[in-house]
């Protein structure tokens, strides 16, 4: 039997929601019924497939709740809804606060019939928000009550023990890249685009929050262009993008900085570059950092995090400082300089991507969790 499997995520172009979508259409794929729950169609859910379904939690109006937000509220009602409706085995929610707690409250009001349900802890949901004093006791318990928990990092499981002293068995299971999709296949006509007279191109992916260090990406690119012609490319929006945009303008850059705003099809993007940049001050994993690794791009990234346990330091792509501007840009240049050296580690860094982190190996791991959770 293929258990039916409910997925609770942010349906926007961030790693925890981009991970929840491929992952649903994956199960999908493979005879599994996936029905998504959120305010929004999930932005990598682009194609029809019969097992693959969209509830819409409705935001909803009431005026003694303004303006404090009922959201948690709809979602934990539409959840035991589409559970009762549809005979759900599980419901799968990608990111602790609030949907693990969420799923909890829709478990409550469903008995005595019974829905397991998974947690995938995917960074500042146990870093950031779950460590506010207002929400540190209700992630502790949300993850507590949990049929099981994941975490997209061994980093992140050691900080989601560290911080919580929580009991629960968390199972590292690593982010995943759909190596087919994410290859190195350059558009010649993108890239005559985006570097008309031969420019290096340096390429950047983030949602423009303040931890992805936009400024240093910035920085990094100026001190590159005083050395060799080039152009970034800057992927994503967010609160950061309008502070990037007059930074470039008071550089003087402005003309060499490409904003792109958010992209669906990133994959026809990524390959055209030269050097992917993620200078973050904290990644529990990295998953731009991946995509771009498969589509064999040499990465230079922060230290931090989850990044070591995709990239290896000095051969599949280059490990620094988060705030290291000189480092990254020397590092930067010389693989701007050198072919050779740029296609060997861009070559390995695709091998690193398809060994590790392939879309089959981890859904399979995914599918044996679900089938773990059932038999228990």
């Amino acid at each position: 039997m293929k258990p039916d499997i409910g997925i609770v995520c942010y349906p926007t172009l961030g790693g925890s929601g981009v991970v929840a979508t491929e992952l649903g259409k994956s199960i999908a794929a493979r005879g599994h019924k996936v029905h998504f729950i959120t305010h929004g169609i999930p932005s990598r859910l682009s194609h029809f497939d019969e097992n693959l379904f969209f509830h819409k939690v409705e935001l909803g109006e009431y005026p003694l709740f303004q303006p404090f937000s009922q959201y948690p509220l709809n979602l934990a009602a539409k959840i035991r809804e589409v559970v009762d409706q549809y005979d759900l085995d599980i419901v799968h929610v990608h990111y602790a606060i609030p949907y693990a707690a969420c799923a909890f409250l829709a478990k409550e009001m469903l008995k005595p019939k019974r829905v397991r349900t998974i947690t995938t802890l995917h960074g500042t949901d146990i870093t950031l928000v779950g460590l506010m004093p207002s929400f540190y006791e209700i992630t502790r318990f949300s993850i507590s009550v949990s049929d099981a928990v994941t975490a997209v990092s061994q980093f992140l499981k050691d900080e989601t023990i560290r911080a919580f002293q929580v009991d629960q068995l968390i199972h590292v299971i690593h982010n995943f890249v759909d190596c087919n999709e994410f290859r190195p296949q350059r558009n010649a006509s993108i890239r005559d685009r985006l570097a008309p007279n031969g420019e290096k191109l340096i390429i950047h992916a983030s949602n423009f929050r303040k931890v992805k260090n936009i400024p240093v990406v910035i920085e990094v690119f100026d001190k590159v262009r005083s050395w060799r012609p080039c152009r970034l490319i800057l992927i994503g929006d967010g609160p950061e993008r309008e502070s990037a945009e007059r930074q470039a303008t008071d550089l003087g850059i402005a003309k060499d900085v490409v904003f792109m705003g958010d992209q669906e099809f990133i994959a026809d993007i990524l390959p055209v570059a030269d050097v992917f940049v993620l200078p973050s001050e904290h990644e529990s994993f990295g998953l731009a950092a991946l995509e771009a690794m498969s589509c064999g791009l040499p990465v230079v990234a922060s230290n931090v995090g989850g990044l070591h346990e995709v990239i290896d330091h000095k051969e599949t792509g280059y490990l620094c400082d988060p705030h290291d501007v000189q480092r990254m840009a020397v590092t930067v240049s010389e693989l701007l300089g050198d072919e050779d050296k740029r296609r060997s580690i861009g070559l390995k860094a695709r091998e690193r991507a398809k060994r590790g982190f392939s879309k089959e190996r981890i859904v399979n791991e995914y599918l044996k969790l679900y089938n773990t959770v059932l038999e228990a």
